[in-house]
């Protein structure tokens, strides 16, 4: 909206209180008074934008270029014109310095274009006169082209607020971008001692085991597993057992002759034959995971009945069972030039009657592997002792907390593409008591088609990578460097916060996902999609730089969600597509004006001019280069072994706290 020509600004005597503003008015005015005529009235009500929205008693505008707008109405039904006039704000809320907002120097106004009586007028300030941070005053007064209006209306107040503010970028961090948090996981298929459920969490089938038998010997007796879910009991078991083998480790230690801090460093490490570190860390009774890791704490307990042929009780037996899966995702990793996981089981005993003599437990694993290699179970006690070809104890001589049984299989995958591959686990027992019976109780499998949560995926695909497998149930975190790259973090969270998907955002579990370099998806040519094909359609022609300070320094278009994932809005197959760039929400970075040395994430309203609607399913932003070219760098796509369609979060540790767009987000350092 420009200034009409045909409306002159108010004399400088008529920027008072009326009678000065009669005084002064012109032969025309006083003709018109005596003819009778209604002088134009301001609204009582004017306010600022975009988007025209308060905070507490403030107009709170999301673009430099600020309209202003008042009502105006005249009692002869003229059109009528208004001048604005703004000022900043003292600390006291009072009038201080009128700004110059025609750049005249002169009347310092800017007039609005004839509108009709009852209509709303409105001026658009050109950019970089008025400065984000800065909470300014602002009144008007009409002129319907005869009669100006004898008074001023009230003052409203407005501030240019950005969406996130932030300094310049750190130079050093102590955020680590690729950290990870164990999750914990609901088995889908767990066997039939325990529920099995639905993709969404829901129950499908409760329990159905009770009590399994395998055939009878020679003499008519027979071996029964009756498997249960963890209980107090058996949860109190397993922080009893923790303790006393790490004392017994450290005990072992000492005797070897390792100082103190080698015996301390020994029990810490304890189990020494697990294969997942951290497992034995976390709470028995539930599943947790990783990238790499699998500790499965919910399977619970077994107990072994030996009955006679009227099914009376010969004698009892109970273990606890754990499992691990360990994935190698590449040689460094695994130590051979093979794609290769491991399985384990770990066996506890909790009662051996001595009318059984012995028990041996055998583990069972099956996969719908095509192209792997599995090799013998290697057998370790808690100490990592070699414990003979199976899980053996004597009725006569066993521990309830330092005598387990560890079983290991290492597995190979010398297969071309990638495969992911179901497993299957149970346990076959057997009585020294009798040479025949024996059963087998299920442990469930990896988990159902839609959702396979323990199944480990294996391939070749990443060329600068050896081949090697991940448990991609598992979605990793990409923690942005917020104290690096605040403007980017700042931009992300925005778009996390507003995207009807929430993109990536961990508040709302909304993974983004990978666009890998095994997409079936092909451009025009022919030839895999790639991130700058998606990059090409949001940061498009439409696209061209925002004025902002030089101290923003040098700016490229910065797409949300990224060219890299199927949720940009340049992926064919997204959610979010849209046709241009210019549908996605328009922002840009610049110089606070507060007196800080902040800088803010403000709206682009070249494109929309109420700045951007809060449901744009993409966006792009001018934001420094550097930060833009470097906030998503070192992604680990190929540690992580990511292919197409693996989804994964970004977490923006400098914004997190924030929860909401209705006020400016400020930055906060981490570390």
């Amino acid at each position: 909206m420009g200034t009409a020509a045909a409306a002159p600004a108010p004399p400088a005597a008529g920027l008072d209180d009326s009678p000065a503003k009669v005084a002064a008015a012109g032969p025309q005015d006083l003709d018109a008074i005596a003819a009778g005529g209604a002088r134009p009235v301001s609204g009582t009500a004017p306010s600022a934008g975009p988007k025209f929205a308060k905070s507490g008693s403030v107009w709170r505008v999301i673009a430099p270029e600020v309209v202003l707008r008042n009502t105006v109405t005249d009692a002869d039904g003229d059109t009528s014109t208004e001048t604005f006039q703004v000022y900043t704000a003292k600390a006291d809320g009072t009038p201080g310095t009128q700004v110059d907002l025609d750049g005249a120097g002169s009347n310092n106004v800017l007039v609005s274009p004839y509108v009709a009586s009852g209509a709303t007028a409105k001026v658009t300030v050109p950019y970089g006169i008025l400065k984000p941070g800065v909470l300014y005053k602002f009144r008007t007064s009409a002129y319907d082209g005869s009669l100006y209006e004898t008074t001023w209306s009230p003052w409203a107040d407005f501030r240019i607020d950005p969406y996130v503010n932030f300094p310049a970028a750190q130079t050093s961090s102590t955020i680590d971008k690729t950290a990870q948090e164990n999750t914990e996981v609901t088995r889908t298929d767990p066997g039939p001692a325990l529920p099995t459920f639905n993709a969404n969490g829901t129950v499908k089938r409760e329990a159905t085991q009770e009590r399994t038998c395998g055939k009878q010997d020679t003499e008519g007796r027979k071996l029964c597993i009756e498997l249960s879910p963890p209980t107090a009991e058996s949860k109190a078991r397993t922080e009893k057992r923790t303790k006393a083998l790490r004392e017994a480790t450290a005990a072992r230690a000492r005797k070897a002759g390792e100082s103190s801090a080698g015996a301390a460093q020994a029990a810490a490490d304890a189990p020494l034959a697990d294969l997942v570190s951290w497992c034995s860390d976390e709470p028995a009774g539930a599943d947790y995971m990783n990238r790499t890791d699998a500790c499965m704490k919910s399977i619970g307990s077994g107990t072994l009945t030996f009955v006679d042929t009227s099914d009376a009780t010969i004698g009892f037996a109970a273990f606890d069972f754990e499992q691990r899966i360990k994935a190698y995702p590449n040689k460094s990793a695994g130590g051979t030039n093979f794609a290769e996981f491991d399985q384990q089981i770990r066996i506890m005993p909790v009662r051996i009657d001595a009318a059984l003599d012995g028990v041996t437990m055998k583990w069972n694993t099956s996969s719908t592997c095509e192209a792997c290699n599995t090799s013998v179970i290697r057998w370790a006690d808690d100490f990592d002792n070699a414990a003979g070809d199976s899980a053996y104890w004597d009725a006569d001589d066993w521990n309830a907390y330092t005598d387990g049984r560890w079983g290991t299989r290492a597995t190979t995958w010398n297969g071309t593409g990638k495969e992911t591959i179901d497993l299957g686990w149970s346990v076959t027992a057997s009585v020294d008591a009798s040479s025949i019976p024996s059963v087998t109780a299920d442990f469930g499998t990896s988990g159902i088609p839609e959702v396979q949560e323990f199944a480990p995926r294996c391939d070749d695909w990443l060329g600068s990578s050896a081949p090697g497998c991940v448990l991609p149930h598992f979605s990793p975190t990409w923690t942005l460097d917020t104290n690096k790259y605040p403007a980017a973090g700042g931009y992300y969270w925005y778009m996390q916060q507003v995207m009807p998907d929430h993109a990536g955002s961990k508040r709302w579990d909304s993974l983004m996902h990978y666009l890998g370099p095994d997409t079936p998806v092909t451009d025009d040519d022919g030839t895999a999609w790639t991130s700058e094909d998606s990059r090409e359609t949001v940061c498009d022609n439409t696209w061209s730089l925002h004025p902002s300070d030089t101290s923003v320094g040098l700016i490229d278009c910065d797409e949300y969600a990224m060219a890299s994932t199927h949720e940009s809005g340049g992926y064919p197959n997204s959610v979010n597509l849209v046709t241009s760039g210019s549908k996605c929400a328009q922002l840009f970075t610049d110089k606070m004006g507060d007196g800080s040395a902040n800088f803010g994430l403000l709206a682009d309203t070249r494109t929309a001019t109420n700045g951007p609607s809060g449901t744009e399913r993409c966006g792009r932003a001018a934001i420094p280069r550097t930060q833009n070219q470097q906030a998503f760098s070192g992604f680990p796509a190929p540690s992580w072994r990511m292919l197409d369609g693996d989804g994964f979060f970004v977490t923006l540790p400098g914004f997190e706290h924030c929860t909401s767009t209705a006020a400016t987000c400020t930055w906060k350092k981490i570390g």
